[in-house]
């Protein structure tokens, strides 16, 4: 399973449609969440009305904020026009250009929600593979993992003989859907199998 993130202003409108959208055309292998820097108390009521018109209701959906969490969930990144008040997001990220439907009229909403849903489109159809085999979140823990474990075990075991245990150790929790304690959780796999005689997650080692 792999998780978008679509991260605007308020989620309050622009993000919430478009995880809306993802959820209609994605596969099932790919889900989406979305979030704001500073979410609002309700999603815009004219944005509600424009996704009714297209079959879907956010009626019942609330704006939620960005946490560490979500960013250490997200495979991949899609951030709406909001520019330096939204927080990075340590994976790929794409930056979308699109206007903010607070306070614009219902024919406005209409062209954002379709620019939107056209985008959506886009992502799902032409990058959905690219998603699902994307590494940069794997890699950016593989890089926090290593330099504390070769230090601590150089002495005793190859250096690729560490990144091997810390990379297949990693894999096992590419797919999991909580990730807050991912690092703690295999640092210590990782450290029993180097202090072990043979590494269960390897061909025997030295």
């Amino acid at each position: 399973m792999k998780y978008v993130l679509f991260v605007c202003t308020q989620n309050a409108g622009r993000s919430q449609m478009a995880q809306a959208f993802f959820e209609r055309y994605a596969p099932d292998d790919l889900r989406a969440e979305s979030a704001g820097s500073e979410p609002a108390h309700r999603i815009h009521s004219v944005v509600v009305e424009a996704m009714r018109e297209v079959g879907i209701d956010i009626a019942d959906r609330r704006p939620k904020k960005l946490t560490v969490e979500m960013q250490l969930h997200a495979d991949w990144a899609i951030t709406l026009a909001c520019g330096g008040r939204c927080p990075y997001v340590p994976t790929i990220v794409e930056d979308w250009d699109v206007a903010d439907p607070d306070g614009k009229s219902l024919e406005d909403v209409r062209q954002i929600r379709d620019q939107i849903a056209g985008m959506v489109e886009d992502l799902v159809g032409e990058r959905s593979d690219q998603i699902r085999n994307d590494r940069t979140a794997h890699a950016s823990r593989l890089a926090t993992l290593l330099p504390q474990l070769v230090e601590e075990f150089e002495a005793d075991r190859d250096p690729a003989v560490i990144r091997a245990c810390t990379d297949a150790v990693l894999s096992d929790y590419d797919d999991v859907p909580i990730r807050s304690h991912l690092l703690t959780l295999a640092r210590r796999r990782v450290r029993e199998c180097l202090l072990a005689d043979t590494c269960k997650e390897l061909e025997p080692v030295r």
